[in-house]
């Protein structure tokens, strides 16, 4: 929540979006993950570009994976290390679906 009010209220209409099956006109699919069901918001703002990654790939759920404000000065690519958080956390979801799926 240590993002700019607007920039949240983009994100968390997104959200709302995706929880009831739609799609902001703002989400793309994520690079590097080989289908549409990690997306990206991407949001500028005073000069700052901010980043919300989530998944859509459980039924029942919408999962967070990263928020953050981009950084780095060399062109548009998500920088490494949150790429590798992402999937780190894509990962964590997998699971954690598995094992709602299971009780």
């Amino acid at each position: 929540m240590a993002l700019p009010a607007q920039v949240v209220d983009v994100f968390g209409y997104a959200l709302y979006l995706a929880q009831i099956g739609e799609r902001h006109e703002q989400a793309k699919p994520l690079r590097g993950f080989g289908s549409a069901d990690v997306l990206e918001v991407v949001e500028d703002w005073r000069g700052g570009t901010y980043r919300a990654v989530y998944t859509v790939r459980y039924a029942a759920r919408v999962f967070v994976l990263h928020v953050f404000q981009k950084k780095s000065k060399k062109g548009i690519a998500t920088p490494k290390p949150d790429m590798d958080l992402i999937k780190e956390r894509l990962k964590a979801t997998a699971a954690r679906a598995k094992e709602r799926e299971d009780e």
